[in-house]
């Protein structure tokens, strides 16, 4: 009995050694990153590409919303910062980065 239990372990070792355990092992994690670098890494890059270009462009007179969700329009543009109109004469002051998205051409609601 104990003769077949070491047969059969044999066996299996060598079949793992056979069929080449480690490279397909390492296939296998090379092509798992792949799909994680296309599928996840690559467009957030690219949403991050788009929203620095966004906020190169800003302009006065633009309609935008902030991250907190504030609308409003903006009145000047800085270096790091934006004066933005909330409201009549409520002005506020925002850093470019919490500036998400343009909305001159978004409809309103009705």
């Amino acid at each position: 009995m104990r003769t077949l239990f070491v047969f059969l372990q044999e066996q299996g070792g060598e079949a793992v050694a056979k069929s080449g355990g480690g490279k397909s092992l390492f296939i296998m994690m090379a092509l798992i990153f792949v799909v994680m670098y296309f599928f996840m890494i690559r467009p957030q890059q690219k949403r991050q590409k788009e929203l620095r270009k966004f906020r190169e462009a800003l302009q006065k007179g633009d309609k935008v919303v902030t991250s907190g969700g504030i609308y409003g329009v903006i009145v000047e543009i800085k270096d790091n910062y934006a004066l933005v109109e909330v409201d009549q004469n409520v002005k506020l002051r925002f850093d470019k980065s919490t500036i998400l998205k343009d909305m001159s051409d978004a409809t309103p609601a009705k």
